[in-house]
């Protein structure tokens, strides 16, 4: 069974930071391109960041970048979602997400990824 598994979400203060991990279970994530996503309260589910197989090719949403930073580690078959500096409005529930839909590139629309998380909370608040 395929599966994603968020972790590292949590309460930060403004300008604070957080990493979040992805973690793959029933298959290679280096076979896959992985995307990060969030949802706020009341908003659409928006894409953050995503990186190609070997970690070459990234996009970031343009209100993260400079903040956050993403990476894998295909050795442990997790992705990693660093973010620093981080505001009221990065608040939400964060997703990663996978495909093998993409070749050459990553990107943060939804619509190619066909394996989700279950999500974890961040919320930046003083």
């Amino acid at each position: 069974q395929l599966q994603l598994v968020e972790s590292g979400g949590g309460l930060v203060q403004p300008g604070g930071s957080l990493r979040l991990s992805c973690a793959a279970s029933g298959f290679r994530l280096d076979n896959y391109v992985i995307g990060w996503f969030r949802q706020a309260p009341g908003k659409e589910r928006e894409g953050v960041s995503c990186i190609g197989r070997s970690g070459g090719s990234t996009n970031y949403a343009d209100s993260v970048k400079g903040r956050f930073t993403i990476s894998r580690d295909n050795a442990k078959n997790t992705v990693y979602l660093q973010m620093n500096s981080l505001k009221a409005e990065d608040t939400a529930v964060y997703y990663c997400a996978a495909t093998k839909n993409l070749i050459g590139i990553c990107v943060i629309n939804s619509r190619p990824y066909d394996y989700w998380g279950q999500g974890t909370q961040v919320t930046v608040s003083a």
